[in-house]
C-alpha cells in the first residue's frame, strides 16, 4: 500500500504512558508544507488539552505513524488520497496497539493527526470555515476569529509556542520566506491567496503572533456587496462603469475595511484583452482576466542582500508594456511612480492605501512622495495627484462590524494650491436598530461626474446617466 514502509508496525505500547518529558522531540519543519509532519500533534481545544487519555493515545499513534509511513510514496498521492492513506494507517495503528476508543473519538483523533501532518494543525478547522474573515493567534493559548464583523475567542489551542512557531515557519517557507529571531517580522500568504502576517519573539512578548486574512471561497462581486448593504445599486453601477471606462481609481480605507475585496470586485470589469501587471507585497489579488502578470516583493536574504521593494516593481513594470497597473497597497515612495504611470498612458490603473477620508488619502500620497526624498514643490506634487487620480472610493468598517462604501469622490482638478474634489455618493448615517446595527443609506449628491466623457468613449454614458438619475 502507498505511503507505508516495508517494515511491520511497531509492537504494542505498554499500558502506562511515558511522561511528557520522555516523548522524543518532533522532526524539524520541512522546506515545503505537508511533506513531513512538522510538529508533535496538536491539541485544538481546552477539552482535549485536559483529556490526558486522548493526548497520550494521540501522541503514541503519531509516533508510530512516523515510523510507519514512507514519505516518498506518500508524496506521490494527491491531497484526498494522501489523507485517506494516512487515515487508514492511523486506524490500523489504533487497532494493532489495542487502544480502546469510541468510533467518534477514533475519527476525531484520525482527523486531528491528518491535519497536523498535511495541514496547519489546529488551524485547519478554522481555515475550512467560509464565514471567518480573520484568524488572530496571540500565542499558543489564545486564538481569536472575526465572524460577521465581531471578534470572538475560540477554544482552539496549540500544544505550546514551539508548535505555533513551527506552523508559522511552514507557512512562510512555502512562499520562499523565513521567520526566526533574526528576522522576526514576515508577510506571506497561504496557497489560496489569504494574507498572512507573522511576528515572532523577541518582538512578540507572549509567543508568536499569527494573523490570517482569509479569502472566501465564493468570489465577491459588486452585486454581492449590494446584497450585503455595503453599496447601493447605483453606487455599484457607477463603480463598474468607472472601472470599465479606464478611470484611475484609488481605494482608501482603514485596516479591515474591505479595500482589497473592493479592488478585486472592480478588476472584474477590466476588458479581457488588456495586459495587467500587479505589484504586491504578498500576492493576494484574484484577477479573472487571462493576461495578468503578477509581481511580488522580496525580503532580504540571510546575507542581508537581494531585497526587492515595491518601488522597484512599479518602476520595472513600466518596461513591461502594461495597459493597467494594479498596486495592492501604496505605502511608500512607489506612490510617485504610480502617479507617473497614471499620467503617462496607463489609464485604468488602481491601488489601495490606508486613509480615513478621500481628502486624507490625497494628503497621504503627498506625505509618501515627500518621504521618498523627492524635492518637489507641494503644488507640483498636488498637480500630479489631481491629474492622475480620477476617483477615490472610501471604504469603512463601522462600529457594528459591517463594511460600507462611505464615499465615491471624484478628483476634479486644482484651484490655486488646493486639490478640488466632489462627492458623487455619500453614506448618510441614520442611527441604529434594536440589535445595534448601524442604519443609513447611500445618497447621490446629484453632481455630474467628469468621467462622463470617458464613459461616452466606451459607450457607457447612457447607463451611467440612468444610474445617477435613479439615485437622484
Amino acid at each position: 500500500m502507498f505511503g507505508r514502509r516495508s517494515a511491520p508496525l511497531p509492537a504494542a505500547a505498554p499500558t502506562s504512558a511515558p511522561a511528557r518529558s520522555e516523548v522524543p522531540p518532533p522532526p524539524p519543519a520541512p522546506a515545503t508544507p505537508a511533506a513531513v509532519p512538522a510538529a508533535e500533534p496538536s491539541e485544538p481545544s481546552e477539552r482535549r488539552a485536559n483529556d490526558d487519555g486522548y493526548y497520550e493515545v494521540k501522541t503514541k499513534v503519531f509516533e508510530s505513524l512516523l515510523d510507519t509511513i514512507d514519505l516518498t510514496e506518500l508524496n506521490r498521492l494527491d491531497g484526498k488520497a494522501k489523507r485517506d492513506e494516512l487515515g487508514d494507517i492511523c486506524r490500523e495503528i489504533i487497532h494493532v496497539k489495542g487502544y480502546v476508543l469510541s468510533p467518534s473519538k477514533e475519527e476525531e483523533l484520525v482527523g486531528d493527526i491528518c491535519n497536523d501532518v498535511l495541514g496547519l494543525g489546529p488551524l485547519e478547522p478554522l481555515l475550512m470555515r467560509d464565514d471567518i474573515a480573520d484568524i488572530m493567534v496571540n500565542g499558543a493559548d489564545k486564538v481569536y476569529i472575526e465572524v460577521d464583523g465581531r471578534i470572538e475567542l475560540t477554544p482552539i489551542r496549540f500544544r505550546d509556542n514551539a508548535q505555533l512557531m513551527n506552523i508559522c515557519q511552514r507557512i512562510v517557507s512555502a512562499v520562499g520566506r523565513r521567520v526566526d529571531e533574526s528576522n522576526p517580522i514576515c508577510d506571506a500568504r497561504l496557497l489560496d491567496g489569504s494574507r498572512v502576517n507573522v511576528i515572532a519573539p523577541p518582538l512578540a512578548l507572549d509567543g508568536p503572533t499569527l494573523t490570517i486574512r482569509k479569502f472566501k471561497r465564493e468570489k465577491l462581486t459588486l452585486d454581492k456587496l449590494v446584497e450585503f448593504g455595503s453599496a447601493s445599486p447605483a453606487c455599484a453601477t457607477v463603480l463598474r462603469i468607472a472601472a470599465a471606462s479606464r478611470c484611475n481609481i484609488l481605494i482608501s480605507g482603514g485596516t479591515g475595511s474591505g479595500k482589497t475585496t473592493l479592488l478585486n470586485c472592480l478588476t472584474r470589469y477590466i476588458d479581457p484583452g488588456e495586459r495587467i501587471v500587479t505589484c504586491e507585497d504578498a500576492a493576494e489579488l484574484q484577477l479573472q482576466q487571462p493576461h495578468v502578470v503578477r509581481l511580488e516583493t522580496r525580503p532580504k536574504n540571510l546575507e542581508g542582500a537581494g531585497e526587492v521593494l515595491m518601488r522597484d516593481l512599479v518602476k520595472n513594470c513600466l518596461r513591461m508594456r502594461p495597459e493597467r497597473i494594479i498596486v495592492g497597497e501604496v505605502r511608500g515612495p512607489e506612490a510617485f511612480d504610480l502617479l507617473q504611470a497614471m499620467n503617462t498612458g496607463h489609464d485604468g490603473s488602481m491601488g489601495t492605501l490606508h486613509a480615513n477620508t478621500p481628502r486624507e488619502a490625497t494628503s497621504r500620497l503627498e506625505n509618501m512622495i515627500a518621504m521618498g526624498g523627492f524635492n518637489l514643490p507641494i503644488r507640483a506634487v498636488r498637480e500630479q495627484i489631481a491629474s492622475a487620480i480620477d476617483v477615490i472610493v472610501q471604504a469603512s468598517r463601522l462600529r457594528d462590524g459591517t463594511r460600507k462604501i462611505t464615499h465615491i469622490t471624484e478628483v476634479v482638478g486644482m484651484e490655486g494650491d488646493v486639490i478640488v474634489m466632489q462627492d458623487l455618493f455619500v453614506y448618510d448615517f441614520a442611527g441604529e436598530d434594536e440589535r445595534g446595527r448601524v442604519l443609513g443609506r447611500h445618497r447621490s449628491t446629484g453632481l455630474r461626474p467628469q468621467f462622463m466623457e470617458k464613459a461616452r468613449y466606451f459607450g457607457l454614458d447612457r447607463e451611467l446617466f440612468a444610474a445617477l438619475e435613479e439615485a437622484g
